[in-house]
């Protein structure tokens, strides 16, 4: 198997790290097998691919998608990211809590999260580039987004003072989104937050 996976606090978010063989001259790895991923029960199907470039101290997001449900399997590409994902699936035993990683250019680690979660990201570096493969594409009209320092999610991000964009800057509270008719579109355990786009 050309991957190995890290169980996390929340069982449906992944941290996937590939195998690599290096020696003097650097390192080869496999970064997507679709039977190897298909056995790990991790998505084999995506739509969509992003890139980001961002200066030391920002922040984005806390981002997510419910029409159609797009599921982000996230990597960095250059520099250092600490990454985030919330659960924020009404009726999940584990709504409001967060799973973080540290990913770096210099070694391979992709942080898996379903639709039903929020993501985002610091740049702990001057430059840091973040490599997104999205499971459905982009629709403005059906995402949103959580205070990046939202209380009760309480994420220990590494920078104080970040930089946002306004809509980061805008973006509502954990609680306005479970007040909204769209959370129950990711109501657990109807919405399985599987390996792509239930819904």
């Amino acid at each position: 198997m050309p991957f190995t996976v890290e169980p996390t606090a929340i069982p449906e978010v992944r941290i996937v790290r590939p195998k690599t063989f290096g020696d003097e001259r650097g390192w080869f790895g496999e970064l997507f097998r679709a039977g190897a991923f298909a056995e790990l029960g991790l998505p084999t199907r995506f739509l969509q691919v992003n890139q980001s470039r961002s200066a030391r101290g920002v922040v984005r997001g806390l981002h997510f998608q419910w029409d159609p449900p797009q599921g982000k399997l996230m990597r960095v590409v250059a520099g250092r990211a600490f990454m985030v994902a919330a659960d924020i699936r009404p009726g999940s035993p584990t709504l409001g809590q967060v799973v973080t990683v540290e990913g770096s250019a210099d070694e391979p680690v992709f942080f898996w999260a379903p639709a039903s979660f929020a993501r985002g990201f610091a740049a702990l570096t001057d430059i840091a580039e973040i490599e997104y493969f999205c499971t459905n594409e982009y629709n403005p009209a059906c995402e949103s987004g959580i205070r990046w320092d939202d209380p009760d999610l309480g994420i220990a991000w590494p920078v104080a003072d970040p930089q946002l964009s306004p809509k980061d800057a805008a973006a509502g509270s954990f609680k306005d989104w479970l007040a909204r008719s769209e959370s129950a579109r990711f109501a657990w355990p109807a919405f399985t937050a599987g390996t792509g786009d239930e819904g």
